[in-house]
Formats: C-alpha cells, sequence, structure tokens
C-alpha cells in the first residue's frame, strides 16, 4: 500500500505492549516524540468497577505547563451523565471534589492537583488529559498526603518528570 504525504499524522488504536492499563484500554499517548511538535495527550476507556482500582488515586503533583482533564460520558441519551464518581482534589489543602456528569478541570501550570481516582465506575466513559507542552512533566508533593497514604503508594510507578525540563515558577507546598 502506497503511503500518503500525511499519513503521519492519523494515528490508529495501538494497544501498547506489556500488561493492560488500569484503567481501561488506551486509545492514545503523545507527545512531541510521537509527532514532533504535539504536546501531550494521554486518552483512555475507564471501564466499569465497583471498588476504586487505585487504592489512592495519582498522588498530589504539578505540572510545568497547564493541563486539561476531560471525562466525557458515553451515554448519548443523557451525554452529561458520566457515569461515574472520580474523585479530584485541588491545591495543598486537597479540596475534594466529586465529579459526576461530562466536565473539563483546568489546571494552571504550577498548581497542586490530585489524588485522582476514579472510584466507582457504572458504563464506560471516555478520559482525555492534555498538557500544553512539549512533553509530560510532574513533580510530586508526598508530604501532603498521610503517612498511611504514602505508605499505600507504589512509588516506583509514580516519580517525577520534571528534572530535564525544569519547574522555574515551581510553587512549594507550605
Amino acid at each position: 500500500m502506497a503511503e500518503n504525504k500525511y499519513d503521519k499524522y492519523f494515528l490508529k488504536y495501538e494497544p501498547p505492549p506489556g500488561r493492560p492499563f488500569i484503567m481501561g484500554p488506551i486509545i492514545q499517548r503523545m507527545d512531541e516524540k510521537t509527532i514532533a511538535g504535539s504536546n501531550f495527550y494521554f486518552i483512555h476507556w475507564v471501564l466499569p468497577h465497583d471498588e476504586p482500582r487505585m487504592k489512592i488515586g495519582h498522588p498530589p503533583h504539578i505540572h510545568s505547563e497547564a493541563e486539561l482533564l476531560i471525562h466525557i460520558g458515553t451515554n448519548p441519551d443523557d451525554p452529561m451523565d458520566l457515569g461515574a464518581e472520580v474523585e479530584l482534589c485541588m491545591g495543598p489543602e486537597l479540596e475534594r471534589h466529586v465529579i459526576t456528569q461530562t466536565t473539563v478541570v483546568f489546571i494552571p501550570p504550577n498548581f497542586i492537583h490530585a489524588p485522582w481516582n476514579p472510584l466507582k465506575t457504572t458504563r464506560p466513559w471516555i478520559f482525555i488529559e492534555i498538557n500544553q507542552g512539549l512533553r509530560h512533566t510532574e513533580k510530586f508533593y508526598p508530604q501532603l498526603l498521610t503517612k498511611e497514604h504514602r505508605a499505600q503508594l507504589d512509588w516506583n510507578f509514580w516519580h517525577d518528570d520534571a528534572m530535564s525540563v525544569g519547574y522555574p515558577n515551581m510553587v512549594k507546598p507550605k
């Protein structure tokens, strides 16, 4: 089959190698390594579950660029119904919010957010993470969690991705 000039801009679903993603099938993960000039995007399904798939969720952290967290319900008769309960904590005080409707959350640069944790899902929904930078950056704040919560996390999985990019305006927790 002949290749077209712009085929490189069409990314089809290809399951990543290794074990499956804990939330559900990954639709696409891309950044400047995937397509030159692309910001970081991570899109995946969240499949039904009664209990949280993660004990604590994605721990508190910041990014050097603004981020959008997009939660999209898949019920065509009621597109606002997410079919899920998702916990998201905001700020260094970890102000708790529960998302149950199709929602976009704007996270300013260097703003502490998370844990992010789908608590319950009754119908598949789609999650899209957009970091408005060419690569994914993260600086974690484990000290904001209780000692018990920190002990439940696998810190081999959660690690800072900030060193290669830098955080000139990093907001330090008090």
